[in-house]
Parts: structure tokens; sequence; C-alpha cells
């Protein structure tokens, strides 16, 4: 009772309560240090909320991402109609990511939350109610909308809360825990139902648990700044490279975690396999995040972008030519997830560089929409490959793309200086896509 008199008398007269040291003898430190602990008590509280409901959220993503295409191919949809309803997750992404900004401007960022997570509960579970194309493609481009304005509302709340000196801890925490829930989501493929309704359900349950945290989560809603416009012909012309590599790997990572379990389902290939394939291919793109961030760091980015292009070109045809047995593919699995989850985030570093501090949000906001754009594109045109020259054509296609990139860099590196690097927090991206923690709240709102 003493101490909440203490800090009550302290707050009417005006001193700030911010959990700095008192040297008034008046109080004293001891109201200030109490009130202050409480407060990242509080915040630390509504950020661990936020990280175990986007974890869940992920985990169902990550799950419903490989179920689906294993769905479309027991469904027995025609090429280009399956194509896209692969394609319809990412084309809906990319609208949530653009105009999500808005609404949590007009709403707030819970009731935005609630709303987006209801309608992605509610079209979840009408999809086994309506088991065709059409009625699918809608449905998923709803869900990919609905997930964007989700990630959306996370990221800049947790952006928001976290202290700057936390920041970079807090969000590798997050990112983290995203990799871990969609490597979890791939091993959910060895036990689901890929034929009846449950693996509906089970996706639904997850969503409405992450909705129920983060609705009863007690938090005052985060302050939006107003974001910098940066044209696309701006963007494109000081930074050619990362706006042709961000819809590169976009199409890139969206052909192979849409298309490859599709084939590998028409091959007869079980279930447990095709989960360990694309664990191996996350766990992957989480090993090779950090070693090859620091790489970029040292050296000029766009020399770093080259390398991993030819890198993974030269993985893509290695997993085509070489024996189809786990222990030769499932290496090969790593290597290839590791350097295709890596093109984003070095993409997005070299973007930065060249651009004033005060332009990440609207540049992150761009790059989101090139890269949504190339991986609405990626199972849409890599179906009519698989269709036609069998699971080569998909990963002749992301060879040729990753050289493309590469031959970009090598152009741009030999006609233009490297640019310095600025110093920024560095960012784990996640292998499937999701919005950027960069403030991405600014960023839809920017786009």
């Amino acid at each position: 009772m003493a101490v909440q008199a203490s800090v009550s008398r302290a707050a009417e007269s005006g001193v700030p309560t911010e959990g700095r040291w008192n040297t008034e003898p008046i109080y004293g430190p001891w109201p200030r240090l109490v009130e202050g602990t409480l407060q990242q008590r509080a915040i630390g509280a509504q950020i661990g909320t936020l990280v175990i409901a986007t974890s869940a959220i992920q985990l169902a993503n990550g799950f419903f991402g490989t179920f689906i295409a294993l769905r479309v191919v027991a469904e027995d949809f025609e090429a280009t109609m399956a194509g896209l309803v692969l394609s319809s997750y990412f084309a809906g992404f990319t609208v949530g990511a653009s105009y999500s900004g808005r609404l949590i401007e007009r709403f707030g960022h819970i009731r935005v939350y609630a709303a987006l997570a209801g309608i992605v509960v509610a079209a979840t579970a009408t999809m086994p109610l309506m088991e065709k194309a059409l009625p699918w493609l809608a449905l998923r481009t709803i869900i990919g909308f609905g997930c964007a304005g989700v990630f959306v509302t996370t990221e800049s709340w947790l952006n928001a809360k976290a202290a700057p000196s936390e920041r970079g801890y807090v969000f590798s925490i997050y990112m983290i825990g995203t990799f871990v829930a969609i490597a979890l989501g791939q091993l959910l493929i060895g036990y689901a139902d890929l034929e009846g309704g449950t693996s509906f359900n089970i996706i639904v349950i997850l969503f409405a648990v992450a909705l129920a945290l983060v609705s009863t989560t007690r938090a005052e809603p985060p302050r939006m700044a107003a974001p910098v416009h940066v044209p696309y012909l701006r963007l494109v012309r000081l930074a050619p490279v990362a706006f042709a590599g961000a819809a590169l790997s976009g199409l890139i990572s969206a052909a192979f975690y849409a298309l490859v379990p599709v084939w590998m389902r028409d091959e007869g290939i079980d279930p447990e396999s095709i989960a360990m394939f694309m664990l191996a291919a996350v766990l992957g793109g989480l090993a090779f995040q950090v070693p090859i961030g620091r790489l970029s760091d040292r050296l000029d980015r766009r020399v770093v972008l080259a390398l991993l292009g030819v890198g993974l070109a030269a993985a893509a045809i290695a997993l085509i030519r070489l024996p189809h047995t786990l222990a030769v593919i499932l290496p090969i699995a790593g290597l290839f997830g590791g350097l295709m989850s890596t093109l984003y985030p070095v993409c997005v570093a070299n973007a930065h560089d060249q651009l004033p501090a005060d332009h990440v949000v609207a540049v992150s906001s761009r790059l989101i929409l090139a890269s949504g754009c190339g991986s609405a594109l990626g199972p849409l045109v890599g179906m009519s490959l698989l269709r036609r020259f069998d699971i080569d054509g998909v990963f002749y296609m992301i060879a040729a793309a990753a050289l493309l990139l590469a031959a970009l860099a090598v152009a741009r590196s030999l006609t233009s200086t490297s640019p310095p690097h600025l110093e920024r927090t560095f960012n784990i991206l996640p292998p499937q896509p999701t919005p950027l923690a960069h403030d991405p709240a600014g960023a839809a709102k920017a786009a």
C-alpha cells in the first residue's frame, strides 16, 4: 500500500513515472523501480503472447501449405486450375500486405487481428464443404489476405512494444519460433488425413487458439508513424538487383513449397518421406540465415547474391541428377533450402544500402509486393512445367531464375560501385512468404 500511495503521489505531482532512479528524498527510488519493473513484465507478457500466438499460426500455415498441395493432387484438379489454387494464397497475401496497414490505422491492432484471424478460420472451415477448384481458389485468396494482415499486425505490434535496445533480440526469438513452427508443420504431414476433413479442423483449431490469445491481451495499441513514399521506378533505378531478386526469390520459394510435394505425392512417395524432405529444406533455411547475413555484411552484397544464385542453380540440378534416396537427397535439400531462404534477406539489405534510413519502411513495402508477385507466378508457371516435363521442369525453372539473378548481380557489380553497408539490425526471415520485421504495418501502409 505504501508503494502504491507513493507512486500515486508521484503521478499526481507531475513527476515522470518511467522506472528511472529518483534522487528526491520525498519518495526515494523504489516506487519508480517497482513500477518500471511491472511495466517491463507487462510488456514482456504481451510480447510472449504474440510470439506464442504467431507460432501457433505458423504451425498451421506450414502444415497448411504442404497439405493443400497434396490435397490438390488428391482432388485431381486440371493442371491450370491446380496452379491457380496454389498461387491464389500468395496473390491474397500480397494484397493483404498492401492494405492491412490502412485497416490497422482505422480500426486498431486487436480488432484487425481478431477480424482477419476469424476470416481465416471461416474460410478454412468452408474448404472441406466446397471441394471444387473455383471455391478453393477464392477461399485460398481470402486466407492469404487474412494471414498477411495477421502477420503485419503482429510484427508491427512487436516492433512498437520492444525497446530499441532489445528489438533485435525480440525479433530473433520471434523468427526462430516461426522457423520451428513451420518445421513442425512439415512433420505433421506424415500423420495427416489427406482425404477427409480432419486436417482442416486442426488448422482451424490452431488459428482459433491464436485468436483467443491475442484477443484477450491487455495492451495499448502501438503508434503508427507516417511512412515515406518511394516510387517503384526510383527503387528499380537505384536497386535493380534487389528488386529483381525479391521477385525471383518469391517465384523460386513459392514454386518449391507448392509443387515439390505435389510431384512427390504423384510419384507415390509416402507422406513421412515428404515431410522429412520439406523439413530438411526448412531447417537448412534456418541454419544459413546468420552465416550468409554476416558474409553479406563483409562483401559486396551483389557478389553474395551472385554466389547464392549459382549455388542454388547447382543444388537444383543436383536434386534432378543425383539418386533419389533419402541419404543423398536430404543433405542437398538442406543446402537448397538454405540458399533459397537467404536470397530475399540479402536483397532487402542491398536495397536498404541504396536509400536513406527513413526510407526503410517504404522500401520494405515495395519489396514485399515484388516478392508477392513472384510468389503468385511461381506455382502457376511451375504447374504447367510440372505437367509437361515432370519435376525436372520445375527445378530447371528454379535454376534458370537463380542464374538470371546471378547474372544481374554480376552485371550490376561490374558497372557500379558497391554502396556502403548501413548499420541495421540483421533480420532472420522465414522460409515461406510473410511480411518483413521492419515495422511492417507501416510498410503495408506505404504501399
